[in-house]
């Protein structure tokens, strides 16, 4: 039997900006902006809405949105001289490809530097991003190749913001042992001795060393949520919740908004990636509902 020939899916639009709407056979969907590949939405087939995306974050060109996946690179939060988590998130992305399979949907998505980005980080460099979507299984792919002469260093993250229905019944599984900073307390070396109980006010940590497939875990009245949580390529993980006080500080988030979301980024912090001329560096995030 011939194998079914992919289809192109075209650019849409979506809140005023250009869009992939990827949705695979089984009815698994995504939505990904060309600005910053943005993943807004996953919805796994036959489940709900995964991703959480604020109701009051803006929708413009050279803007930062506040939800959903943002691409964190070349710099992570203000760790260097660049701009908070850098630029690649609020630049027009290149749509590489677009198409549903037979068992799948798949966006490929590019970001080169240009006269702007080498104002500010002098390097010639290649970004791609690929979200493929089958099933109950969400997979984000960053890769980066050094396309210049000379070496140069990044740090990076997929900024993942996890819808939940009620923070205070959720918990994380995987981070028992750990190290990791506690940015909250002025960045002090801890151990998590325990699973990760939620809430507890401000919450940002970035664990060291990974290994393990993370669950996060919900708790509720008539029902029971997990997702599964695998990253490879990253070395770091951060865990992220701005609690009561500063989340009513953003003004791009509702008040109660920190009660309906979790961050549990893939990331690449303590040991920037290093790249020589020509070499290229991948790092993967999976998400899939149980």
């Amino acid at each position: 039997m011939t194998a079914a020939t992919p289809q192109p899916i075209a650019i849409s639009r979506h809140q005023g900006l250009d869009a992939i709407e990827l949705k695979s056979p089984d009815g698994a969907r995504a939505t990904v902006l060309l600005h910053g590949a943005h993943l807004l939405s996953w919805v796994p087939a036959g489940g709900e809405e995964q991703l959480y995306v604020s109701p009051k974050t803006a929708y413009a060109n050279g803007e930062a949105i506040r939800g959903g996946v943002p691409v964190i690179f070349p710099q992570f939060s203000t760790r260097g001289p660049l701009k908070r988590h850098g630029f690649a998130r609020s630049k027009p992305w290149q749509l590489v490809s677009a198409e549903q399979g037979a068992d799948d949907a798949l966006a490929v998505l590019r970001l080169t530097d240009d006269a702007a980005s080498r104002m500010f980080w002098p390097h010639a460099f290649e970004l791609e991003l690929s979200v493929r979507i089958s099933g109950r299984e969400l997979q984000i792919e960053l890769a980066c190749e050094n396309k210049g002469d000379t070496a140069f260093d990044f740090t990076s993250a997929l900024h993942t913001y996890l819808r939940v229905h009620d923070l205070d019944s959720s918990s994380v599984e995987g981070l028992s042992g750990l190290q990791y900073e506690d940015s909250a307390a002025g960045g002090e070396l801890k151990r998590q001795r325990v699973e990760l109980l939620l809430p507890g006010g401000d919450l940002d940590r970035i664990y060291h060393g990974l290994k393990q497939d993370l669950t996060l875990k919900e708790q509720l009245i008539n029902r029971g949520r997990q997702l599964l949580i695998r990253q490879q390529g990253f070395e770091d993980t951060v865990v992220w919740n701005p609690g009561a006080e500063k989340c009513a500080q953003l003004p791009d988030m509702p008040a109660d908004g920190y009660q309906h979301m979790l961050c549990i980024e893939a990331a690449q912090i303590r040991q920037p990636v290093q790249l020589a001329p020509g070499e290229s560096w991948v790092g993967m995030q999976t998400l899939v509902q149980a």
